[in-house]
């Protein structure tokens, strides 16, 4: 598991990385506010791994960090993918250092 700031993530999407964030929120927290990504709340993760597995450079996004952690965690033991990027702080940091514009309830 990474974790990388996300500062450094918008940095490595800017310099041309192929950075794909997964937001792991609930359905309505993502509809309240986001940033360009995808989405799979993180209940839906076991019955939706074929869509993840495919994916490369992964980064997980959520409020503040703890939920993408655990979905890194179970990636990681159950599904044996490696790299995974956790955003710290999801976005509560993200609108600290990147978009302070971002409202979040």
């Amino acid at each position: 598991m990474i974790y990388l700031s996300p500062k450094k993530i918008q940095k490595l999407i800017k310099e041309g990385e192929n950075i794909h964030i997964l937001d792991v929120r609930e359905n309505y927290e993502y509809n309240q506010c986001r940033i360009c990504t995808s989405h799979i709340p993180m209940g839906e993760i076991t019955n939706r791994i074929k869509e993840i597995s495919i994916i490369k450079n992964i980064a997980l996004l959520c409020r503040s960090g703890r939920r993408a952690e655990a979905v890194a965690n179970l990636l990681e033991q159950e599904y044996k993918m490696s790299d995974i990027i956790v955003i710290e702080g999801g976005l509560i940091n993200w609108k600290e250092e990147v978009d302070p514009s971002l409202i979040l309830e």
